[in-house]
């Protein structure tokens, strides 16, 4: 097995990078879009003054996402053939990270906006903090806890990798 060059690893890490930003941009792009119509649906009007200020801080929120998740693209067109790849991965990481904490303020905005127009305050709010407890458990928590797991786990693909008799 050959060894990767470092401008191999930059150019794999940015694909990586980029493979993940378009699962994260549909998302955030449908709750965008979502959001965009809320306001002109016959309900809208019977929205509280604190449902309001709740939509806009999901509306906002998933603006500020959308922008940040798109923003790698817009940087590479900037630095295209540079040679500047990793100076573009970790801003592409910064931008995703961003990215994925405004989608996150976002989707729970939009729970408690929900919950709030069909359920009472008490519930929404509760509802509301599970959900981003939920988000924060899988995006947040598990992967940082996670990374101090695989070293081992790589120790033992790399042992299973080898044939017989090395």
């Amino acid at each position: 097995m050959s060894k990767e060059s470092e401008k191999q690893r930059w150019q794999r890490n940015f694909a990586d990078l980029l493979q993940e930003l378009r699962v994260a941009q549909t998302g955030v792009q449908i709750l965008f879009a979502f959001l965009l119509t809320l306001p002109f649906s016959n309900g809208f009007p019977r929205a509280s003054d604190f449902q309001k200020d709740v939509y806009i801080v999901s509306l906002l929120s998933a603006a500020a996402a959308t922008a940040m998740i798109i923003s790698p693209v817009a940087f590479h067109r900037a630095l295209f053939r540079q040679g500047r790849k990793p100076e573009l991965v970790r801003f592409a990481h910064r931008m995703a990270s961003g990215g994925l904490a405004f989608m996150l303020i976002s989707m729970v905005a939009a729970v408690l906006l929900i919950t709030d127009f069909v359920l009472s305050r008490p519930i929404a709010l509760v509802l509301s903090a599970v959900t981003a407890l939920w988000f924060l458990t899988f995006w947040m928590i598990l992967p940082f806890v996670r990374r101090n797991w695989g070293e081992e786990d790589i120790e033992d693909e790399e042992d299973s990798l080898q044939p017989a008799g090395y």
